[in-house]
């Protein structure tokens, strides 16, 4: 179905209205007006402010960017060929086949979001945090406070900006060199398997030009697989807290999914409980 300008905010009251706060992570209250997302919600999801969204909706915000569209549509969880349509009604371009996806199938967010004890993020090929539930905000600290260019892994571990001062400070069990190896081997698989990819071949320039350690380890190639890690994350409110990490990947959406969890019983699983129940409060941003 074609889609002018008109339809893009009653497309996003019409995805809203459907959603299932418990498929979106959100605890199910009684009292709600209305069986889908609350405005504030897809707003929280999709890291925006609630007046934007309502500008949106009622059509006085207009030509909205690539990005934000993108962003509603992974927290309205859309299917393509809605995310498609949803773009073609801000008088966008869908995104091209053969460029890093950033779509997150639905039953990737109900699956994360049922998951809602566990800190979980979701990357695409380039490393890119494209989705995340609130216990990885309270663990690592809001991505929404992170310019969205920036919500990347590569550029928190080897750039200088925002993403690299947001990055809270995390202490592997492995040698630091194989986890920082094992995320340049990706770029360099997702670069020959992107070529087309502007945004990817950006972020490789920026960093080579930018990061002695990245050019070396991109002039080197090794490669380096992803393993179980133990890591200690150092929170600004809870102190230092002992996870484990795991990096899922998703077949056929080129997508990795990072979650921490504790061992039942431990010191560290109390922790990571209270972050769940308090959201960090008291910490900002981060990512």
């Amino acid at each position: 179905m074609a889609a002018s300008r008109s339809d893009f905010g009653v497309l996003l009251r019409a995805w809203r209205d459907r959603l299932s706060p418990a498929d979106a992570g959100f605890p199910e209250m009684t009292g709600r007006r209305a069986p889908g997302l609350r405005r504030e919600e897809l707003a929280q999801l999709a890291g925006l402010s609630v007046d934007y969204v309502l500008r949106l909706e009622q059509s006085r915000a207009k030509n909205p960017s690539a990005q934000v569209v993108g962003a509603l549509a992974r927290a309205l969880q859309l299917s393509r060929a809605e995310r498609d349509q949803l773009f073609r009604s801000a008088g966008l371009l869908p995104p091209r086949d053969g460029t890093v996806s950033t779509h997150v199938p639905p039953g990737i967010q109900r699956l994360a979001a049922r998951l809602g004890d566990v800190p979980i993020g979701v990357f695409s090929a380039d490393w890119t945090l494209v989705w995340w539930n609130t216990v990885w905000s309270a663990l690592h600290g809001d991505p929404a406070m992170v310019p969205t260019a920036e919500r990347n892994l590569a550029r928190a571990l080897f750039g200088n900006g925002a993403a690299h001062a947001a990055m809270r400070p995390v202490h592997s069990e492995r040698p630091q060199d194989e986890f920082a190896a094992s995320i340049v081997a990706d770029l360099k698989d997702a670069a020959s398997r992107y070529p087309a990819d502007a945004r990817l071949e950006r972020l490789v320039q920026d960093l080579r030009a930018g990061s002695d350690a990245f050019a070396r380890y991109w002039a080197t190639g090794k490669a380096a697989q992803h393993t179980t890690d133990r890591k200690t994350v150092r929170h600004p409110e809870i102190g230092d807290i002992l996870l484990d990490c795991d990096v899922l990947i998703v077949p056929g959406a080129d997508l990795r999914m990072v979650t921490y969890t504790a061992a039942a019983g431990s010191s560290d699983e109390g922790k990571l409980e209270l972050l769940r129940v308090t959201g960090g409060r008291a910490a900002t941003t981060g990512w």
